[in-house]
């Protein structure tokens, strides 16, 4: 099956109820450990409430989706950058599912709040998140796409215009067996149908070992 055949429609009904599921663990897991409603402007706008227990579904999936996100992704990302990511999505999702235990586990045994180690590690979560996806950021931005080979680790030739990061995308998509459609590079690189169009066919065709189609 080809990357334009691949239907997304399938990850929404996998992912509601999955969310559902998580927010309502964290939130009250986050309520265990004494997060709540708190008054973020005390003197400028008394009325403003916030229940801080959103934090930790918001902030600890998030980030676990955006490091999923940078160790996949098919465009050339800086090999460094590709394993932080990749160490830390699993670690995320490792963490992710913890929380839910923990959560599930303190809920049968009808607990009024969570133990303080539980409390300890909880309440690190927001900053350790932070500071992992300010340091990913970093890394991805530490040298521009396509700078890096992922598999040898030598520099390759930057591409010099989007016609050219279209073709150099293109063929890692392919050499990755899954290849771009000529709507995703539409998106992606702001071509036209036709420029599109002629770059998926010649780096399909240099793919095959055959000469690029004539403009």
């Amino acid at each position: 099956m080809t990357s334009h055949q691949v239907r997304r429609w399938p990850l929404f009904l996998i992912a509601a109820p999955a969310a559902v599921a998580v927010w309502s663990g964290w939130v009250g897991l986050g309520t265990l450990c004494g997060f709540g409603v708190i008054h973020p402007l005390p003197g400028i706008w008394d009325q403003l409430r916030l229940d801080t227990a959103i934090t930790l579904p918001v902030g600890v999936e998030a980030y676990g989706a955006y490091a999923l996100g940078a160790w996949l992704a098919p465009l050339a990302v800086p090999q460094t950058a590709r394993k932080f990511a990749r160490r830390s999505a699993v670690g995320a999702l490792a963490l992710g599912m913890t929380g839910q235990v923990i959560y599930h586990l303190l809920a049968a045994a009808h607990a009024a709040r969570a133990p303080w180690p539980v409390v300890v590690l909880v309440s690190c979560m927001p900053v350790v998140t932070l500071g992992f996806g300010a340091a990913l950021t970093h890394l991805l931005r530490a040298a521009p796409p396509g700078c890096t080979d992922p598999d040898s680790g030598q520099l390759a030739p930057v591409p010099s215009d989007v016609v050219e990061a279209a073709k150099a995308s293109m063929r890692a998509t392919i050499a990755a067996g899954n290849p771009l459609s000529v709507n995703q590079l539409q998106e992606r690189f702001s071509l036209t149908r036709s420029q599109a169009t002629k770059t998926r066919q010649a780096a399909l065709a240099e793919a095959n070992g055959h000469a690029p189609p004539g403009p």
